[in-house]
């Protein structure tokens, strides 16, 4: 059955650095398109990058401005979401999720759902 487990979170300073990875089973990895979301207290979850199966397209919130990578390796069937440049307002809930689409779909019919991992950025 499809598993998906994030790591990498932490507490880090502004300006810093962290390095997400999910790690994916249960299904052919890179044939699918893998989203990271996040989600802060109080806030609705929001989608955050997005790296399809077929040609790797990726795709970004507008507001990451430039701060966040994404990137996959099919060997190893993981995603990593680097992150750069850290800001206080990108403490979050972070999650993986695929709809087991070719491609990255906003609205697909189902996802499904790593535990997440947090990340607190503060001084």
């Amino acid at each position: 059955q499809v598993h998906l487990v994030e790591s990498g979170g932490g507490l880090v300073q502004p300006g810093g650095s962290l390095r997400l990875s999910c790690a994916a089973s249960g299904f052919t990895f890179d044939r699918y398109a893998i989203g990271w979301f996040r989600q802060a207290p109080g806030k609705e979850r929001e989608a955050v990058s997005c790296i399809s199966g077929s040609d790797s397209a990726i795709y970004y919130a507008a507001t990451l401005k430039g701060r966040f990578t994404i990137s996959r390796d099919n060997a190893k069937n993981t995603v990593a979401l680097q992150m750069n440049s850290l800001k206080p307002e990108d403490t979050a809930v972070y999650y993986c999720a695929t709809d087991l689409n070719y491609y990255c779909d906003p609205e697909p019919q189902q996802r499904y759902w790593g535990q997440g991992t947090q990340v607190s950025v503060s001084s």
